[in-house]
């Protein structure tokens, strides 16, 4: 597995990580620990040096089963976890330092460590990044030695930059793929200045980019892509990359002409990685077969300018007047 620079952190992260969202279940169904812990160690015997997770994925279970496995290896992976989400409602006034530290505290007791690698604030209200308040208690925590990183997962390209006018930001986790392309106008060539890494999330846009979908596929009532296409439980671009199901199948036929129909979602990773501003991606895995399939995005050689220019038409005719101007 290759390794990237991540960003100013000094540390090398492997170009395809692991994103634990579904760790162990697939959305909806039932957590099964035995396959998680087969995931996870699919995963670092393949190169993979970094989980993503977060302090509500199944309720805290994601984070207790990565500090679980974690206690019995020697070698430990740096892991990425994310807060926030547990408040009541986004509103900047309640991050408080008392409730993030909670958090913190939450997070280093079920990841089993008295630090933590890096905290990212969780999709957090866009106003919260106009002022220096929270960056503050993120800077204290690291001074009292609770984290050694921090960064933010954003849904706007705006509130990445905002995000960068803080020097203690050292990431961003951003959705960027196929049908998401507006990170590379600005948000990329800053973060490159700045030494901040970019960790990309929702590659396969959902599950679409894996090219197995279609009019007729349905998902269990507890999955997002039944109850969130149109926001109605969080931000909709978190769900197809927002891009409305049909309208994402017609763009997903345009790409199995240039890409092989069967691996549609290896070239999906690799186009990602096209991009020197990018530090990781972060597919999930419910299972180690997925596991498996996800790094062999990372042999495959560099695209060419042809199949990169065609990505770029096909998004320019049929998605990007869904989502441009909306993240």
């Amino acid at each position: 597995m290759k390794q990237r620079p991540f960003g100013k952190t000094g540390f090398d992260i492997s170009e395809i990580a692991l994103g634990t969202w579904q760790l162990g279940s697939k959305w909806g169904d039932p957590f099964n620990e035995d396959i998680a812990f087969k995931t996870l160690e699919t995963a670092v015997e393949l190169g993979i040096n970094a989980f993503d997770t977060a302090d509500v994925y199944q309720g805290g279970l994601s984070e207790s089963t990565i500090g679980k496995f974690q206690s019995t290896k020697k070698h430990k992976t740096f892991v990425i976890t994310k807060i926030g989400r547990k408040l009541p409602k986004q509103d900047k006034s309640l991050y408080t330092k008392e409730a993030l530290s909670t958090y913190i505290d939450e997070s280093r007791q079920r990841l089993q460590v008295d630090q933590l690698d890096m905290v990212l604030l969780h999709c957090p209200p866009s106003d919260l990044y106009l002022e220096d308040t929270v960056f503050g208690f993120m800077d204290d925590f690291k001074k009292e030695g609770k984290i050694k990183h921090y960064g933010v997962s954003i849904e706007t390209i705006e509130e990445g930059i905002n995000a960068m006018n803080h020097p203690g930001v050292e990431a961003i986790e951003v959705i960027f793929n196929m049908f998401r392309l507006r990170p590379q106008e600005k948000l990329f060539k800053l973060a490159k200045e700045k030494g901040v890494g970019i960790i990309v999330r929702v590659p396969l846009a959902s599950g679409l980019l894996t090219g197995k979908y279609t009019k007729q596929t349905t998902f269990g009532p507890n999955d997002h892509r039944t109850f969130n296409r149109h926001g109605e439980a969080f931000d909709k671009g978190e769900t197809f990359s927002g891009v409305p199901y049909d309208v994402g199948l017609e763009a997903v036929e345009a790409l199995k002409k240039v890409f092989p129909k069967e691996e549609l979602h290896l070239y999906a990773l690799r186009w990602i990685l096209m991009f020197d501003a990018v530090s990781t991606v972060i597919p999930g895995a419910s299972k180690p077969e997925q596991i498996l399939s996800n790094i062999k995005a990372a042999e495959l050689p560099p695209l060419t300018k042809e199949q990169m220019d065609a990505v770029e038409h096909i998004y320019e005719t049929l998605i990007k007047p869904h989502v441009h101007h909306l993240w």
